[in-house]
């Protein structure tokens, strides 16, 4: 019998969160995901299951998440999943938008350990979200590029500082049938990947299970991409 645990998922409310939330809670995990709005929160919690309970969380504002996350317990793994998107060039450059970014994925992923860190099991493990426009820039990515080059250092100092509790990354390619690109012109991007096939919602959670499952696997940054950057 798989022993019962308990999972963080922030930002659990949509996408490849979501589709890791409700994997767990069908596998008998109990599951908090968090999100923005709570009413909202709260409603998607309710439509994954009767294991599944949300909390507001707003990453941007460090100063209130170790409140919003009091009423946590405790957890045997911590999924850190919240993104946002920045177009922003160093030739035509916002810095409020820049700020409000690295803020959120940077300090605000920092934060939701230190806050959760002693209800953390020791035995337990933490996966973090990055994105591989850390090793594939484009005209914009300035900001998400720096951030996602950011969380692949927050891993490799965060498994040392944090031992035993392990901690790695997972940095996705395109994910074809997320909400961000279901529905846009996908094909050249497609058949750049050896496996002429792009990575779906399900294969990222499910490389997120192996992470957080495997005992061995600490202070690793993986790709999910079918071999995109391979070409």
């Amino acid at each position: 019998m798989t022993e019962r645990r308990t999972l963080v998922v922030v930002g659990g409310t949509s996408g490849i969160g979501r589709e890791l939330a409700a994997r767990r809670a069908a596998a008998g995990d109990d599951v908090v995901i968090t999100g923005r709005d709570a009413e909202r929160t709260a409603k998607v919690a309710a439509e994954i299951g009767d294991r599944v309970r949300g909390v507001a969380v707003e990453l941007s504002d460090p100063a209130g998440i170790a409140a919003a996350l009091a009423v946590i317990d405790r957890l045997d793994h911590l999924v850190v999943a919240a993104i946002d998107r920045d177009e922003n060039t160093a030739a035509d450059y916002d810095f409020s938008r820049a700020a409000r970014l690295v803020t959120l994925k940077l300090v605000g992923y920092t934060e939701v350990i230190h806050a959760l860190l002693p209800r953390l099991s020791r035995d337990g493990a933490v996966v973090l979200f990055g994105g591989q426009a850390r090793d594939r820039p484009y005209p914009g990515s300035t900001t998400v590029s720096t951030i996602n080059g950011g969380v692949g250092g927050l891993v490799h100092t965060l498994a040392v500082e944090l031992a035993p509790i392990r901690v790695n990354a997972i940095h996705p390619g395109i994910v074809g049938d997320s909400p961000y690109w279901r529905g846009k012109r996908l094909d050249a991007v497609r058949a750049r990947t050896p496996g002429g096939r792009l990575p779906t919602m399900a294969d990222v959670a499910d490389a997120v299970d192996f992470l957080l499952r495997n005992g061995s696997v600490n202070g690793v940054n993986l790709s999910v991409d079918n071999g995109w950057l391979l070409t």
